[in-house]
């Protein structure tokens, strides 16, 4: 076993073939080494949205070659590393299990521990490789799958504080670009073409905006801009529609973060630190105004790098990183989990007739 512990990280949840290997310095501070992403836009752009079966062949063509080329350039042989992270869940299980599969039998070859991470646990430790961050810390995580609000005490201790009911926030922005015509994937688009149009143009719903705590809500917006994109005549429609949309999800995200803050002080008040993560947390819009909000309630504002926001390997590889030092290893048999939250004691809070 070398000094400073090596870990391969694999990333197979969804749409992304990712591979990374970091370490870590003699501080303890994390090291990336390499860190692969290979993206799936091509094949699924005709479709609109992610195909699972079409994924999880592009995971299986891409996955050695992936490995292989992190390992190369990361500078150190195959042969050099200490434990294999994979992501088991949660995400599509034919995605999942590719990756999952394939670090098994990587450590299995190698004879060296295998560690089995939750997704979401990636991005909620993402900005410990860019960062110093101490325990606890209020997260908001923010991507196309998930949103949610969570207090975390440390690896495998979160607190459920909100969640969405319906869309993820990154759900929204997608389904909103493909009402406008923008293609896969639309949502970092909505950005760009907010910049060019009227915010004030559309008064759009707010949904649970007064009650539900922290929790979130954007299945009635995305039908409103269902809506009002039948009448678009004109790329200027199409720009002021963009424009409305982002600015209801700014004051949407302002006030339900607000409500978070005080949830999260009435246990936590001398460590007020804010961590956003998830692909979600790249829009600058979204970024400012957060930042703004924790300049305004003595919070401390840290992100993961842009590059690091999206689905990666890195965050999986640090997840590893952090339970390899506490000796938390997986066996062979470790299941895909296609649903895995991040607080298993929450509350289920989808479909109709939630309670809030």
């Amino acid at each position: 076993m070398s000094k400073k512990p090596i870990i391969l990280g694999i990333e197979t949840s969804c749409d992304e073939t990712a591979a990374s290997i970091i370490t870590e310095n003699d501080q303890g501070i994390p090291v990336i080494l390499s860190n692969i992403v290979s993206s799936q836009i091509d094949v699924h752009k005709e479709f609109g949205g992610v195909v699972p079966e079409l994924a999880a062949r592009a995971h299986l063509n891409k996955i050695d070659w992936i490995v292989q080329k992190a390992i190369d350039e990361s500078g150190f042989k195959a042969d050099k590393i200490d434990a294999i992270a994979s992501t088991a869940g949660p995400g599509l299980i034919v995605c999942l299990s590719v990756g999952l599969s394939f670090g098994k039998s990587f450590a299995s070859a190698m004879n060296i521990p295998f560690i089995s991470v939750n997704h979401l646990e990636g991005h909620a430790l993402s900005p410990k490789l860019n960062s110093k961050l101490d325990y606890p810390y209020l997260l908001l995580l923010i991507s196309g799958g998930h949103s949610q609000y969570l207090s975390v005490k440390g690896i495998g201790n979160y607190k459920r504080l909100g969640t969405t009911i319906d869309d993820a926030l990154g759900e929204a922005f997608d389904k909103t670009a493909k009402l406008l015509g923008v293609e896969f994937p639309g949502g970092p688009q909505i950005e760009v073409l907010a910049e060019k149009g009227d915010q004030n143009k559309y008064l759009l719903p707010k949904p649970i905006f007064n009650k539900g705590g922290c929790n979130l809500s954007f299945a009635g917006l995305k039908t409103a801009v269902l809506k009002i994109s039948k009448n678009i005549k004109t790329e200027k429609d199409k720009f002021d529609i963009a424009a409305s949309f982002q600015r209801t999800i700014l004051e949407i995200m302002y006030k339900k973060t607000k409500n978070a803050f005080a949830e999260y002080e009435k246990n936590n008040l001398k460590n007020k630190t804010f961590v956003v993560a998830g692909g979600v947390a790249a829009n600058k819009k979204i970024r400012s105004m957060l930042i703004k909000l924790c300049d305004e309630n003595n919070f401390k504002s840290v992100f993961p790098p842009i590059n690091l926001c999206g689905d990666n390997a890195a965050m999986i590889a640090m997840v590893g990183l952090e339970k390899f030092k506490m000796r938390q290893f997986d066996n062979l048999d470790y299941p895909a989990k296609p649903r895995w939250p991040l607080d298993e004691s929450a509350a289920f809070l989808k479909g109709a007739g939630v309670k809030l």
